[in-house]
């Protein structure tokens, strides 16, 4: 189940396009492609490719190349993310890699480490 903090920011995002749902329990390597908005609460490993909008829930643990529209981040994210809108974090996460996004947005409470950077337009 999303957090607080998630339902409010991704609560337009989810009330009818939640597309998959790889919750607690689940493991998966590999690539993932997808249409619509996926959420990802358990461990993931490999590649991410959308046009759509990636979820990762508190308690997740995933290590991957993201390239998506939008990407949420409250779980353990190690690996780079290329949104092409606009990246949120949200506490608990804890993120380590490179963002380039023209948006990206930290709230108190999350570990970053690693490099932002905005692609010119």
């Amino acid at each position: 189940m999303l957090s607080s903090n998630v339902s409010k920011t991704s609560e337009k995002i989810t009330d009818s396009r939640l597309t998959a749902l790889l919750d607690k329990g689940t493991s998966f390597e590999g690539r993932l492609s997808f249409e619509g908005t996926v959420q990802i609460g358990g461990q993931f490993k490999g590649e991410i490719f959308s046009y759509d909008t990636l979820i990762i829930s508190p308690g997740a643990d995933v290590e991957a190349q993201i390239e998506a529209e939008i990407v949420v981040v409250c779980g353990k994210l190690k690996g780079n993310i290329f949104a092409r809108r606009r990246v949120l974090m949200h506490a608990p996460a804890v993120f380590e890699g490179t963002v380039t996004s023209p948006s990206l947005k930290i709230d108190e409470g999350v570990v970053f480490e690693g490099a932002s950077y905005v692609p010119k337009t």
